[in-house]
């Protein structure tokens, strides 16, 4: 039996009839959410699917990926495998887009899903440093100038600090000749990984760069940085004279400040960035 309310009353217990289911409905929204990277990936925590997703998006914002580029995380549960989105560009990264790799590139689960022709370069790079957490490739235009001329990029100040200790370049065309450019192969990839050695970034030769760091907080705050210190570099070059660099000790003192705080910067990005998830 339905029971009718009259008068003004009714009228109000009407409206908190639907303002309470509403909220029950944005309440099971969240937690269908909340679940949803969990079921896709178990074992995966969802924070580190957000923070793939929310790195995507502020690196997108800030215009250092386009509609391509890509950030991944190694998988904690699991170091010989890593996760990045399916093929999307980075603006439109969901939780729900990233998949699980193994270290020759394999998805694990594609479900169709089509995957990035350059995963090598998170895949060999996972192989070659297992200290490395996260990987983000960039086709960054700050950092293009520096990568095909024989200027070398180097620290301007302390948030970029962890260029202080070199920047090496990677030409593909000096172990494979004439390519399209792209790293569409373990071999390719593996070469890249050498470049980098034990350094947070290398720059690619006419294509772009990748940095690395142990968290995917400090792999995107360091693809920002690299794109802003060789921005910042170009234009005090181009004031003339020899610019006042960052010595490789004040690098290493700068940078281990950044990574304490860098909860601060990430809180504020991911702030902006958050909202955009779900749509």
């Amino acid at each position: 039996m339905t029971r009718k309310f009259g008068g003004p009353w009714g009228s109000r217990l009407t409206s908190l009839g639907i303002v309470v289911a509403v909220a029950a409905l944005l309440v099971g929204r969240g937690e269908m959410s909340a679940q949803t990277p969990s079921a896709l990936l178990p074992g995966v925590d969802p924070a580190l699917l957000e923070d793939i997703a929310v790195g995507s998006r502020i690196l997108a914002d800030f215009g250092v990926l386009d509609g391509f580029g890509h950030v991944s995380a190694r998988n904690p549960a699991n170091p010989n495998h890593f996760l990045m989105s399916r093929s999307l560009a980075p603006a439109l990264v969901t939780p729900a887009d990233i998949m699980e790799f193994d270290l020759d590139g394999n998805p694990v689960d594609a479900r169709g899903r089509k995957v990035f022709l350059e995963r090598f370069i998170h895949a060999e790079i996972y192989r070659a440093r297992p200290d490395v957490m996260s990987v983000v490739h960039t086709h960054s235009a700050g950092v293009i100038p520096f990568s095909v001329s024989q200027v070398p990029l180097r620290a301007m100040y302390h948030n970029p600090a962890f260029l202080a200790g070199g920047v090496p370049v990677w030409d593909i065309r000096k172990d494979f000749g004439d390519t399209n450019m792209l790293v569409s192969n373990a071999a390719i990839g593996k070469s890249l990984a050498t470049a980098l050695g034990d350094k947070p970034v290398v720059l690619m030769r006419g294509h772009g760069d990748v940095a690395v760091g142990p968290s995917v907080k400090a792999a995107v705050f360091r693809a920002y940085y690299t794109d802003v210190d060789a921005k910042l570099q170009a234009q005090a070059i181009a004031l003339g004279g020899e610019p006042n660099y960052l010595t490789p000790g004040e690098g290493v003192k700068a940078d281990q400040t950044n990574l304490v705080v860098i909860d601060r910067i990430w809180n504020l990005w991911r702030m902006k960035v958050l909202p955009t998830l779900t749509k």
